[in-house]
């Protein structure tokens, strides 16, 4: 008779501790293997889920692209959160939890989320350059007022970056720099104003249904990170002088990657398709995409402190 290998009855006795430890029978769990089937590649990923997810609304050949370029947008800002969530859950620079391997953590999960946003930026052709604009001026008035402004996963990425005063629209920035009242520099979010009608300045109903849906999960998400959010870590490590160089870079590419690259992308195909003379048309959701999607005038910046005066001062330029 072959003795057993070591190595298997090893794992065996690790299995038996750790099923013990919470009442359960080794046995009963190598039976459910012997019954289970094989893991299969689009069980795994839901494939099949997946590809059934896309459901144009018109008959239109170019829709589902755009449909599948918005699906994974959404995935892309997904694996932005899953690194912003694990930073901004980590110890506090400043405190006696924090320690170097922190530091290096909060460093690649920085450099990963610009990297998921160089993804989208250099893949965004797909929507610049490889839609007939025929067909979406089209397509798209059955979408109305569905918008891309309707982004809830793009707000909670704002949110874990920067401060909220620093959020607040460009105009009212100063007189609430010092404002520590959630619902008033809420209530003041530069976004509000990204969504409201040209010619009365009311809010669209974009805005409206947008609002109803999540106001309440922003203002929840913002009180959780109250001082706990990116741009605060970094500010401790700054005042603290323990922002290395490696750190100080990758925050600074990662601010101009999401608050200047990106939308410079998002303007660039709007002005491939809603610019038209003597007046743009406008977007799905009723947005004033020429005053919005500008970086020049959002003038947001998730980490001020790490920009000169002279950088912030032609930001988006």
């Amino acid at each position: 008779m072959t003795p057993p290998d070591p190595a298997i009855q090893s794992r065996l006795e690790t299995l038996r501790a750790k099923y013990a430890n919470s009442g359960q029978e080794l046995l009963d769990f190598l039976d459910g293997l012997l019954e289970a089937d094989y893991l299969t590649y689009w069980d795994y990923i839901r494939l099949d889920t997946l590809l059934s997810l896309q459901q144009p609304r018109t008959q239109h050949h170019d829709e589902p692209i755009f449909i599948m370029y918005h699906q994974i947008t959404e995935l892309y800002f997904k694996l932005v959160l899953h690194e912003l969530n694990a930073a901004v859950a980590a110890p506090m620079p400043g405190t006696a939890e924090w320690t170097a391997n922190h530091s290096t953590a909060l460093t690649e999960h920085v450099r990963r989320c610009t990297r998921y946003f160089e993804a989208l930026e250099t893949s965004f052709a797909v929507m610049t350059d490889g839609l007939n604009r025929d067909q979406f001026l089209r397509f798209r008035m059955a979408l109305i007022p569905a918008s891309g402004f309707q982004s809830s996963q793009y707000r909670m990425i704002e949110l874990a970056l920067a401060r909220l005063n620093d959020l607040v629209h460009a105009d009212l920035r100063s007189e609430y720099a010092q404002e520590n009242d959630l619902s008033k520099l809420l209530e003041n979010i530069y976004w509000r104003r990204g969504a409201t009608l040209v010619e009365t300045g009311e809010k669209a109903l974009t805005l409206k249904q947008f609002e109803a849906k999540y106001d309440a999960v922003f203002a929840d998400r913002a009180q959780k990170l109250r001082g706990l959010t990116l741009s605060d870590r970094a500010k401790i490590l700054e005042q603290n002088k323990e922002l290395g160089d490696e750190m100080r870079l990758a925050l600074r590419e990662l601010d101009h990657q999401v608050n200047v690259r990106w939308p410079m992308q998002h303007l660039k195909t709007a002005g491939r398709y809603l610019a038209k003379q003597p007046s743009d048309l406008r977007a799905t959701g009723g947005t004033n995409w020429p005053k919005y999607l500008p970086p020049k005038f959002q003038l947001r910046i998730a980490f001020p402190f790490l920009w000169t005066p002279e950088e912030r001062e032609h930001w988006g330029h």
